[in-house]
């Protein structure tokens, strides 16, 4: 059968193309699709298997949790270019509505986490250690940036200021974005003790950085990926931040299946593997130059270290 038949089969119904737009936001579970479109799991889960049978969508199972996201490339850029150069210019009120609610969702996520946060906030470095030997973890950090000047150094999701303290002072500047006030907090009277009090903190969002485009030389995501419902949005935000030639260290967790971690630790993510990490480098511009695996404990650590690649970038200035 000619593939574009199953195609425009699969997208002849209102719902299958709510689906399909709301997929080219972000990645979403069953649960996550069927609150927004106000739906039974059990109806959303027979449209998403529709649209995967003709190649527009994709699963990826994460404990009992399956997340979908769009299908490859060859299928889904020109059909998503003919969609909307149909719909150039005309409103449309139901993806208006699925939005509002796709925000809810959002919402909620980022509540949940916030207060897991904000209530775990002086447990924070001992909950780390934990998982594996934090003293391993920093040593292969420390390692893997230690060949070349740290510059300017900007850690995401900075908790209490742990990896400002460790890398801050080789740097010629320190800065530390979080979103929970009491995290800063902490940071601050932890910083200040390490001696750095020059270093800056602010309260910003992983997904929509307040800092320009170029403003780091090195970018550090310690253990915070996995709280991210988008992490390639958080990966395209500090490839973003890079100026050309500079370093991203992301440590986290390698792909598990510790589902408590999901339901009592807030974790978005049961860790990861190194080709959605590699794709997700690639989509932000990054090259892998290194990859290392620290097993330990119950749960594995990675790290992986990407360099922005030497091309002219499109300055954004800070919020």
């Amino acid at each position: 059968m000619n593939p574009s038949l199953d195609i425009f089969r699969a997208l002849a119904d209102p719902t299958r193309l709510r689906i399909f737009a709301l997929l080219r936001q972000m990645e979403l579970s069953v649960g996550e699709l069927a609150q927004t479109l106000g739906q039974s799991q059990p109806r959303v889960s027979r449209h998403v298997k529709i649209l995967a049978d003709a190649g527009l969508t994709a699963r990826r199972r994460e404990g009992s949790w399956v997340f979908l996201t769009l299908g490859g490339d060859d299928i889904v850029a020109p059909l998503v270019a003919a969609l909307d150069a149909w719909g150039e210019g005309k409103p449309d009120p139901w993806a208006a509505a699925d939005a509002a609610r796709l925000t809810a969702v959002r919402a909620d996520r980022a509540a949940a986490a916030e207060r897991y946060f904000d209530a775990h906030a002086e447990q924070w470095d001992a909950i780390r250690g934990l998982y594996v030997a934090e003293s391993e973890v920093e040593a292969a950090m420390q390692a893997l940036l230690g060949g070349e000047a740290i510059g300017r150094l900007v850690d995401i999701g900075t908790g209490t200021g742990r990896m400002l303290a460790l890398f801050g002072h080789d740097a010629t500047s320190v800065l530390g974005v979080d979103r929970s006030p009491q995290m800063l907090r902490l940071a601050r009277a932890k910083l200040a003790e390490a001696g750095l009090h020059s270093a800056d903190l602010r309260q910003g969002d992983m997904y929509a950085l307040p800092l320009a485009d170029g403003s780091a030389d090195t970018v550090v995501l310690h253990q915070l990926l996995h709280f991210a419902q988008i992490p390639e949005t958080v990966i395209a935000e500090a490839g973003r931040l890079l100026t050309p030639g500079g370093r991203l260290l992301i440590a986290d967790f390698a792909s598990h299946e510790r589902e408590e971690l999901r339901s009592d630790d807030a974790h978005a993510r049961l860790g990861f593997a190194d080709d959605q990490i590699r794709h997700w480098f690639a989509d932000a511009g990054l090259s892998v130059e290194a990859i290392e695996e620290l097993k330990g404990g119950e749960l594995t650590v990675k790290l992986w270290l990407g360099r922005r690649k030497e091309q002219k970038m499109t300055q954004r200035k800070a919020a």
